[in-house]
């Protein structure tokens, strides 16, 4: 029987859904980012009138917050005049797009935001035949992983324009009334001229090169560290009900239909290179198709995250035999068919390309599970390291026992212990649904999976997983004198020592081990754990000048008060005692508000990127350092420094990994000497 057939009548399964969580739970690194394109124009209504007209295009994932949110929520979209000649605003600012509303448990209050597109629209009215309008909006905007800065968009306009006579009758009261103002507005223009006259130059001198710098030597040890932890993965889904069966038949069918026994190697040889090609094909798919920030969009969008969550349940309920998923017939028939129509290379890779479709229910979540960890890294080769090591993993197994045959008289059969395996994925899978549910949950607020729900859920699936192994639990495939031998019950006493490590996570531990799953502490509504960090500073020259009288090494955490992600690492990360000895004992803790209002005492000119700009405010201040000093305009954005403003380890951004978070801060001590 040719082994195409025989393979699609053992593992008739889809899985081409588990292809999307190549995209899931990506991490965002902190670089600069334009999420929000928008372009100014005005529009005249009438003689007397005129719309002075902003509009947006959104990245996907991202979104602006409307104008009507109230002072205590994130930033909320601004008209701001700075010269207004011979016009005058009617009303306030407003937009013309409809906005997304939802509560949002951390404010406590309604956000209204626009996602894709939005248009906001200040009426005005002009007075003078001559007018001249400098003006900028304001608006903040955020995703599921970072929050922009008060960010604004400039608009300058003059001409001539025809004025009613009832206009030009209240002409001089409407002069008059507005002389102070622009009289102010000029002696802002000449305060404006100021320099930064307090700022210690040295310590705002930009890092940026030398915070590269520090990230190259990790680079090429982590991508050895991808391609090994990619090649066992490979070598793990050997071992998977969808992969095991397949290798003695195939290399009998090699062996057997050539006299010659160096050609029959030889195209085994070729079916194993066949698999690699196709797994590394994709991984340049993956890479070039979809570039970071359209990978983080996707993986941080909150009903794609359901999307995953269900499909991963549904994996689960038919790997512990409720029921099968079968490949439509169309799709084995005509691989069938393209199989025995062409003859050599290319039929071996089209019975390859079969394998690596009819298995993947069985490695899907292996990749998927291995690209999530790619995610991290910040090498655009990195898929595609992985996939390569992923494959060679996989094909390793065909060529070796087609070099040596007798290997399969010693290869353990396929039998009771397969299905094992299955449903030992069936847990997995099932507990990794509940963190891309999660994700889903916080964004909206549901309070349906708070962190002690997450927490006993996870319990109970690795309780029944260890019972499973014990023989306690039987489910439908199984053999009904199954019995538990040596490695299985070593891997139950593992998976039943960690339903009981997560006990004490039900009265507010922190659970290291899965800090970077369970939803952030502050949704836990019992909470024995106490503890708090403090920034001493919220002036950067301040807090430098303390680090030098102490000798210590600085923090300098880039945040805001709209930052949810900000507060998320605060309640998750920074509750934890190794982190707060640190950042209360060891550093100097700078936190700088990149969208605090309060107004500078004299505003600053500066110059960025060839042009000119005013800082006017504290935010607009620490906003500019964070771009031009680190490279970043992102918060969260952590940054460790020597007292005299040189990088001490490379940036760190939103990532609730709290033992990666320890290992930041301790390289940090240990880069200044400590």
């Amino acid at each position: 029987m040719h082994p195409i057939i025989i393979i699609n009548m053992y593992m008739r399964r889809i899985s081409l859904g588990c292809v999307l969580l190549f995209l899931a739970t990506i991490q965002t690194i902190a670089q600069i980012v334009e999420p929000v394109h928008f372009s100014s124009s005005i529009k005249e209504l009438s003689d007397n009138e005129a719309e002075i007209v902003f509009s947006a295009t959104i990245d996907p994932g991202w979104h602006v917050y409307s104008t009507d949110i109230g002072d205590d929520g994130p930033v909320r979209a601004t008209f701001n005049a700075v010269k207004m000649d011979g016009v005058k605003t009617v009303g306030t600012l407003h937009a013309r797009t409809k906005p997304v509303e939802k509560y949002d448990e951390m404010f406590g209050m309604n956000l209204r935001f626009f996602e894709g597109r939005v248009v906001f629209v200040q009426k005005v009215k002009f007075t003078k035949p001559k007018y001249n309008i400098d003006c900028y909006l304001e608006y903040g905007a955020c995703n599921a992983s970072n929050c922009l800065p008060p960010t604004q968009v400039a608009f300058q306009k003059s001409g001539d324009v025809k004025v009613a006579t009832e206009s030009q009758q209240t002409e001089k009261e409407t002069a008059e009334e507005a002389q102070p103002a622009e009289t102010s507005e000029e002696l802002v223009a000449t305060e404006a001229q100021q320099t930064m006259k307090s700022v210690d130059t040295s310590t705002w001198s930009p890092v940026i090169s030398e915070l590269k710098a520090f990230e190259e030597p990790r680079d090429e040890s982590s991508m050895l560290s991808v391609f090994l932890w990619s090649l066992l993965g490979g070598l793990i889904a050997v071992v998977t009900p969808c992969v095991w069966p397949v290798i003695p038949m195939t290399v009998s069918f090699f062996l057997k239909r050539n006299k010659s026994r160096g050609k029959a190697i030889r195209e085994a040889l070729t079916y194993g290179a066949s698999i690699i090609v196709i797994y590394v094909a994709v991984g340049l798919l993956v890479t070039l198709i979809s570039g970071p920030s359209a990978l983080n969009a996707l993986s941080t969008n909150a009903w794609f995250n359901v999307f995953l969550a269900l499909l991963l349940v549904v994996f689960a309920a038919s790997f512990f035999g409720a029921f099968e998923l079968a490949l439509p017939s169309s799709w084995s028939n005509k691989m069938d068919r393209k199989s025995d129509a062409t003859t050599g290379i290319l039929s071996i890779f089209f019975m390859a390309f079969t394998l690596v479709l009819v298995s993947f229910s069985c490695t899907g979540p292996i990749i998927g599970f291995l690209l999530v960890a790619l995610s991290t890294q910040e090498s655009i080769i990195a898929p595609t390291i992985g996939m390569l090591g992923f494959a060679i993993g996989l094909a390793v197994p065909f060529a070796l026992f087609a070099l040596f045959p007798s290997l399969l008289k010693s290869a353990p059969k396929s039998g009771g212990w397969m299905n094992q395996v299955k449903v030992v994925l069936g847990f997995v899978e099932l507990a990794f649904a509940l963190k891309f549910f999660s994700v889903a949950d916080l964004a909206y607020g549901w309070h349906l999976l708070d962190r002690e729900v997450f927490v006993s859920l996870w319990i109970v699936i690795f309780g029944l997983l260890g019972a499973y192994l014990l023989g306690w639990l039987k489910f439908p495939h199984d053999d009904d004198d199954r019995r538990t031998n040596v490695p299985r019950f070593a891997l139950a006493l593992a998976s039943l020592a960690f339903a009981v490590y997560m006990i004490p996570g039900l009265w507010g531990a922190p659970l290291k081990a899965i800090s970077a799953f369970a939803p952030p502490m502050y949704t836990q509504d019992f909470n024995l754990y106490g503890g708090s960090v403090e920034a001493k500073f919220r002036d950067y020259d301040e807090g430098m000048a303390f680090a030098r009288q102490q000798g210590k090494p600085v923090m300098v955490d880039f945040t805001g008060f709209g930052c949810v992600n900000c507060r998320k690492m605060e309640a998750a990360v920074w509750t934890d005692p190794q982190v707060q000895d640190f950042l209360n004992k060891d550093y100097v803790l700078i936190s700088l508000y990149v969208d605090d209002k309060t107004p500078l005492a004299e505003p600053i000119t500066v110059s960025e990127n060839g042009q000119q700009r005013i800082l006017r405010t504290i935010g607009d201040k620490w906003s500019y350092l964070q771009r031009t000093k680190v490279g970043a305009n992102t918060q969260p954005c952590y940054v460790l420094l020597t007292p005299d403003g040189k990088p001490l380890e490379g940036l760190r951004s939103y990532d609730e990994d709290i033992e990666a978070y320890v290992k930041f801060l301790k390289n940090g001590l240990k880069n200044f000497g400590r």
